[in-house]
């Protein structure tokens, strides 16, 4: 861990080393690092991705709350707005997609109309509305639309536990799962995940403990033990780890180790 910390103190921004500081000690973020963590949203609440335009996008705005966690400024008006946003933006059978006029510009693993993508999206936006909810005091109306979520996740799961969308839909469908108390389906998806571990990219198994972490699994859950051993086995000697997202992302992959340590 000191050697992760030393990779975002010297690699990271503004942002990345107030959330260090909160992720660590719990140490209030400057004004400034919330503004820089704020800017940009949209007047609907929800953030643009890159690719979007002026568009607010479901996986733009759920990337944005995740910085915003480790600033612990969920509670703050704009992420309030921004979950506010995504449960207006549930469709009727419980699942997510971005917003139609962005197909042509949507990556594969966003594009409207796309089954991964769906699943993916609704994992995300689910994990979110979910881990918002914290003991339950949150919003009635975000709490509603996690629970349907859920049920969505469940209903797509397989016989076998797996899913019908990428890697990353299977650790937050999980973490989704078990914070709307179906111990049941997470733990088929767990099992799924703790067998591909072994050849997960680093950067995929310190989203995944962080996300069922954050979730509210135990310290000393296997599948979380399991995680971090592999984490200690593929560290660099840098402190850091390697990200398939590229150079750009190891920062916030450190920092998803750090959580998922803490």
């Amino acid at each position: 861990m000191d050697a992760a910390i030393g990779f975002v103190v010297a690699h990271g921004d503004t942002v990345d080393r107030a959330r260090l500081s909160w992720l660590r000690t719990g140490a209030a973020p400057q004004p400034d690092a919330l503004t820089s963590a704020e800017v940009g949203q949209a007047p609907d609440g929800g953030w643009p991705a890159f690719w979007a335009g002026d568009v607010a996008s479901v996986d733009a705005t759920c990337f944005r709350l995740a910085e915003l966690d480790d600033l612990g400024a969920l509670d703050r008006p704009p992420a309030r707005k921004a979950l506010d946003w995504l449960a207006a933006r549930q469709r009727a059978d419980g699942s997510w997609e971005e917003d139609e006029t962005l197909a042509a510009e949507a990556p594969d693993w966003a594009r409207p109309g796309d089954p991964e993508a769906t699943y993916y999206l609704t994992a995300n936006a689910g994990y979110w509305l979910s881990v918002a909810d914290t003991d339950g005091a949150g919003d009635p109306g975000h709490r509603a639309a996690a629970q349907r979520a859920a049920h969505y996740l469940a209903a797509q799961m397989r016989p076998d536990g797996t899913w019908p969308s990428y890697l990353l839909a299977g650790w937050l469908a999980a973490a989704t799962l078990y914070r709307q108390t179906m111990f049941y389906e997470s733990a088929r998806m767990q099992v799924v995940l703790n067998d591909r571990l072994a050849t997960m990219a680093p950067g995929d198994v310190a989203q995944l403990a962080a996300a069922l972490r954050r979730a509210g699994l135990a310290d000393d859950d296997w599948l979380l033990t399991n995680a971090r051993r592999r984490l200690a086995s593929t560290q660099r000697s840098d402190g850091g780890w390697d990200s398939d997202a590229g150079d750009a992302f190891e920062v916030h992959v450190v920092l998803a180790a750090i959580r998922a340590c803490r």
